[in-house]
């Protein structure tokens, strides 16, 4: 069920839990007409309120948990989006300490990396694989073009604080990876669900004025909402709320305005014009 779920849009996933809720109230409703007609119903509903309040709030933690983790990886995503934007910015800035056709080669790798790694942010699904190629192929050519650049980084002495960058990029690129296929536990979804499907059987059972059952229909449709926003959050690849790529966009800004050519206006005066 969650497999098929996952493949709902926002207003499918609204549409089919309001629906498993409004049925669920039936059933319920059905329920209590039925044991009124045969004399088990008790006038006094005190009880019965008791219990739907606690249900509720049962409900109301479960689903404020749910949120929580969905937000918390949500926001470990936007996180690493940042540190990946520190680490290229880094490791492009110290490309330019190397001889050429290092520095040159370096640069316009890491200029094409950024640029796939947007685009792979933003990608549809069916184009996700291919960026993905592309992004691992890119990283095979980085490292190459460093391991080909280490007798010059050696030369100015920045071996180990040039590997450190380079491995920080690839090290993020596994992490975003990952953080991307993360999503909410199943069993924790498929327990809400349930949840919210009980609770608004229960909920149909009790109430009776039909002032009231209005107000159940208005709080079933802001729970599928609620519930849609969760199953969004959880959707790194495919969802409508992704993180910002902000800062990715403004290192490709930074990167594409200060070739190589910009660092030699004080190592090789007038080769640049200011």
């Amino acid at each position: 069920m969650v497999h098929w779920l996952s493949g709902l849009s926002l207003a499918g996933i609204v549409i089919f839990s309001l629906g498993s809720m409004l049925a669920a109230a039936v059933l319920g409703h059905a329920m209590y007409v039925l044991q009124h007609r045969r004399g088990k119903v008790k006038e006094d509903h005190s009880q019965e309120g008791y219990l739907v309040g606690g249900m509720i709030g049962v409900l109301a933690l479960l689903m404020a948990f749910s949120f929580g983790m969905a937000l918390d990886r949500f926001e470990e995503r936007r996180h690493l989006v940042i540190q990946e934007a520190n680490a290229i910015g880094t490791s492009y800035l110290r490309a330019q300490l190397l001889d050429e056709p290092h520095r040159t080669r370096l640069s316009n790798l890491l200029v094409a990396y950024t640029d796939n790694r947007i685009e792979l942010a933003s990608a549809k699904p069916a184009q996700q694989a291919q960026r993905l190629a592309a992004n691992d192929r890119l990283l095979t050519e980085i490292w190459a073009a460093v391991t080909a650049a280490r007798d010059s980084a050696a030369a100015h002495s920045i071996s180990v604080p040039l590997l450190n960058t380079y491995n920080e990029v690839i090290d993020l690129d596994t992490e975003r990876k990952v953080a991307r296929q993360v999503r909410v536990p199943a069993p924790l979804l498929v327990l809400l669900y349930g949840f919210l499907v009980i609770t608004a059987a229960v909920i149909g059972y009790v109430l009776e004025e039909r002032r009231a059952r209005i107000g159940a229909f208005v709080f079933f449709l802001l729970l599928s909402f609620y519930v849609a926003i969760i199953a969004d959050l959880s959707r790194p690849a495919s969802g409508s709320i992704r993180e910002s790529q902000e800062p990715m966009l403004m290192l490709r800004a930074s990167l594409k305005s200060q070739p190589p050519k910009v660092f030699d206006q004080y190592a090789f005066p007038g080769r640049v014009n200011p």
